[in-house]
């Protein structure tokens, strides 16, 4: 095998492994601490605060997937009280694992 194909191989093998280690649960306790004040992070339920949007409904925006960027170098918006929050590698695939779970079902 030639060491280019050989090299892809294995970072496809080791992306494959840290998605399949990543642990939903452990997200959604992140995102209840750090923003649950705010946003609904579960399945069901309001917003505390009625103009956060919903977790559960990001996907009818953009992609989980999106947000890997944003929260490895820290998550900053222009309103006023909302915190930076930044995560680990491991936290983030945590949170996308979860975010990808409850993403409510496209409307009709």
């Amino acid at each position: 095998m030639r060491p280019a194909v050989a090299a892809i191989c294995l970072a496809w093998m080791l992306a494959a492994n840290a998605a399949a280690a990543a642990d939903a649960e452990k997200g959604r306790l992140f995102l209840q601490e750090r923003c649950g004040g705010c946003h609904a992070t579960d399945a069901t339920g309001d917003s505390p605060l009625p103009a956060a949007p919903a977790f559960r409904q990001l996907g009818e925006r953009y992609s989980p997937e999106t947000l890997e960027e944003s929260l490895a170098e820290g998550i900053v918006t222009g309103h006023p009280g909302m915190p930076e929050v930044v995560a680990t590698p491991e936290e983030i695939d945590d949170i996308v694992a979860w975010l990808n779970a409850v993403q409510a079902a496209p409307k009709p």
